[in-house]
């Protein structure tokens, strides 16, 4: 074991720190890609790969659903991480120095009450923690980056001002990636499973095939569709449900979709993060 954490982004990104929450002890390797943090895991350069799936303001991550089913790897947790956007600047600036906004168009899209109140011009950069690299390199007191408080302490920059998101429920959920698949016992609580089927774009193809999700009492958390190689005859679907495929209920709703899907196959059962069981349970 290499002890390694692979994400995409530049050190200091809101993966990075998502990496180092979940697992203190690994150490996070930044990737320029979704596919090279999968490669890193294939190649075995990294033990894991923490890959963003869904934010709460700007839902699903472009490019995973369709990466996750061709990558080999398996789905062996989920972790989630609130976005605490900071407002970051050179040693010694102040807010009355700054004119220019630096992050990631997301994050722009996230702090516009601040960019107003405090007349900056926002400038989009590929990504926040890229952002806060290149503040650091100018070293101009004008220029500011909207990024992690980590990216802060990586690069130097001081904390302005902290959580300046316009909403304070910010959160991605991540799909921690492995080359083998846990093998947790069905009797264990709080379980979830990823699988991805296929249907034919027909009338109630859709109904059809979760229509034992329903009766076996098996709830849905996420489902997403997208088309295969860009063709209108057929879609693929990637779900996530509370369960284990070799409990009585998600059993039989698996076998009961199998008769109207093309396709069928499981990407990972795991443990529910706790962040997921104290919204579940109203704290």
């Amino acid at each position: 074991m290499s002890d390694i954490i692979a994400f995409q982004g530049v050190l200091g990104a809101y993966s990075d720190l998502a990496c180092r929450n979940a697992y203190p002890a690994m150490t996070t390797l930044p990737c320029e890609s979704f596919e090279s943090a999968m490669d890193a895991v294939r190649e075995g350069r990294a033990d894991l790969a923490m890959l963003p799936c869904e934010n709460s303001l700007a839902g699903r991550v472009p490019d995973i659903h369709h990466l996750l089913p061709e990558s080999g790897l398996f789905v062996v947790g989920e972790q989630f991480q609130r976005v605490e956007h900071c407002l970051l600047g050179v040693r010694g600036a102040t807010i009355a120095d700054l004119k220019r906004a630096h992050s990631h168009t997301v994050a722009l899209g996230q702090v516009r009450r601040i960019l107003k109140s405090l007349d900056l011009t926002p400038v989009v950069e590929a990504d926040t923690a890229g952002a806060a690299e290149l503040v650091a390199q100018w070293n101009r007191k004008e220029e500011a980056a909207i990024a992690s408080s980590l990216a802060a302490e990586i690069y130097g920059l001081d904390i302005l001002r902290s959580n300046v998101e316009d909403a304070a429920h910010n959160t991605t959920r991540f799909y921690v990636m492995a080359k083998r698949p846990t093998t947790p016992d069905p009797a264990t609580p709080h379980l979830m499973t990823t699988f991805v089927f296929r249907v034919r774009n027909v009338p109630a193809a859709l109904y059809k095939a979760l229509g034992g999700f329903a009766t076996n009492g098996v709830n849905m958390t996420k489902l997403e569709s997208y088309m295969l190689a860009g063709q209108f005859s057929a879609t693929q679907f990637l779900c996530d449900v509370d369960g284990h495929p070799e409990q009585p209920g998600l059993r039989r709703a698996l076998e009961e979709l199998s008769f109207f899907s093309s396709e069928v196959r499981v990407l990972g059962v795991y443990s529910a993060a706790p962040f997921r069981l104290a919204q579940g349970s109203g704290d």
